[in-house]
């Protein structure tokens, strides 16, 4: 079997590569569709102008009139015989198609024909003119804006679509003349994505529950990663606490069965001795293992009683001498709780204050020295317990109440134990509705602090 140490990495990279692919494909795959969608509006705007000319052609122009002796004559007068008068003026035949509407009458084609077909409706126009033999006869008609529509193309005509729409052609005109419309929008880049948005936002959805697998899949990693690494320390603690016991026991069975000592009646005491503080330590080791399972599935039940803390402090500080004295350490006592009473589990909080005072002594170089204090809040009693031993990282902190976290000093097992202790510490405070903290900075020591609730 591959070390997960090993495939992590690889595993990542894959990961990595995967999304970053599928994050391109679906970039390409929406530039395409806007590409693709802007053609189609386009060409909708075309078709709208196509059939907006077409209504334009089918109004008729207006009838022709004659100026009969100064007089405007329609050839359908009833009764009037033209042949009668003296024409004195031309024909003059007013059949235009920019004669035939005014600036609202043509805006409002337009705007009609894009509305319908759920365009954007910002635009500006202009009907031009050309003559004959070929002479521009320059803008007839044109909206209020167009000019300048037209100048802020003229910097930027990407962003703008322009559309000349033949009106009538030369043929087309008595007077020779032709006419063309031309429309100019600006490229409404809010409605293409508004016309993309289902699209863009399934592809969006889609790239974050990917995304978000991903991060859940590495996270998980990281925890299996962290757990095997805990798991191996456990296993490499847990030969190593009982390994030395279980030797201590054979060689003073050893002994035992000399022969020598086995007429010394003191000898056989001794090492009789030996072998019960040898069993007594592994049932320690093995009771705390199976603490932290109960304490797992919250299966310990607290036996709640009146307890004074400044007691059970002080009891716990005498039964701790002999390790105090391994490193030259002293405990200063700062009792200073008015009302030191709270309901609590005895046995489990004395164990909280000596793991605390253990992790101290354990933890610590020579000259130890503690600070144990006590005060009342308003409805809560607070116990710090300070020293000056090596103190911790951040990285530290954040894991000290992990399940058989350990912070290391160098050699793994130069602090015996499978950090198990402040684990169980945050257990029963929190079982007691406490509260726990812990300041810290590597070479300035540690200080925890807990509150418990008083009544």
């Amino acid at each position: 079997m591959v070390p997960l140490k090993k495939v992590f990495p690889i595993i990542v990279v894959l990961i990595t590569l995967s999304l970053l692919g599928i994050i391109w494909i679906q970039v390409n795959w929406i530039y395409n569709a806007s590409i693709v969608r802007r053609e189609q509006m386009e060409q909708k705007a075309v078709g709208v102008m196509n059939n907006v000319r077409e209504q334009m052609l089918a109004r008729k122009a207006p009838p022709m009139r004659f100026k009969v002796d100064g007089a405007n004559v329609r050839p359908a007068d009833k009764g009037l015989a033209i042949d009668k008068y003296e024409i004195t003026t031309t024909i003059d035949l007013n059949v235009n198609v920019s004669d035939r509407f005014t600036i609202d009458e043509v805006q409002k084609l337009i705007a009609n024909g894009l509305r319908n077909e759920h365009l954007d409706t910002t635009f500006e126009f202009a009907i031009l003119g050309k003559g004959h033999f070929g002479n521009s006869n320059g803008v007839k008609m044109q909206s209020p804006g167009f000019t300048q529509m037209v100048e802020s193309a003229g910097r930027d005509s990407m962003d703008y679509l322009f559309q000349y729409i033949p009106l009538l052609n030369s043929f087309e005109y008595a007077t020779g003349e032709t006419e063309t419309l031309l429309v100019v929008q600006p490229k409404n880049n809010l409605l293409l994505l508004l016309s993309l948005g289902r699209m863009m936002a399934g592809g969006l959805l889609f790239t974050a529950v990917i995304i978000t697998a991903f991060i859940l899949t590495i996270r998980t990693m990281l925890n299996q990663k962290k757990i095997s690494e805990i798991k191996s320390d456990f296993i490499n603690n847990m030969t190593h606490e009982l390994k030395t016991p279980l030797a201590t026991i054979s060689l003073a069975i050893d002994a035992i069965g000399n022969e020598k000592v086995m007429d010394n009646k003191e000898k056989i005491r001794y090492f009789s001795g030996i072998i019960k503080e040898e069993n007594k330590r592994m049932n320690k080791q093995v009771e705390s293992i199976l603490q932290s399972a109960l304490l797992e599935k919250n299966e310990i039940a607290l036996k709640l009683q009146v307890t004074d803390v400044h007691e059970v402090i002080s009891h716990t500080v005498e039964n701790l001498q002999l390790q105090l004295a391994s490193k030259q350490g002293q405990v200063e006592l700062r009792l200073d709780a008015i009302n030191p009473i709270i309901m609590a589990d005895d046995v489990h909080f004395s164990n909280v204050i000596f793991n605390l005072l253990d992790n101290a002594i354990k933890y610590s170089k020579e000259h130890l020295e503690v600070v144990i204090s006590t005060y009342n809040t308003r409805k809560s009693l607070v116990i710090t317990i300070a020293d000056n031993g090596i103190g911790m990282s951040r990285d530290t902190i954040s894991r000290i109440f992990e399940k058989f976290y350990r912070a290391h000093t160098g050699n793994v097992h130069n602090v015996k134990g499978f950090g198990l202790g402040l684990s169980y510490v945050k257990a029963i405070v929190d079982a007691h509705k406490g509260k726990i903290k812990v300041e810290s900075a590597v070479g300035k020591g540690s200080k925890f602090t807990m509150e418990f609730p008083q009544e």
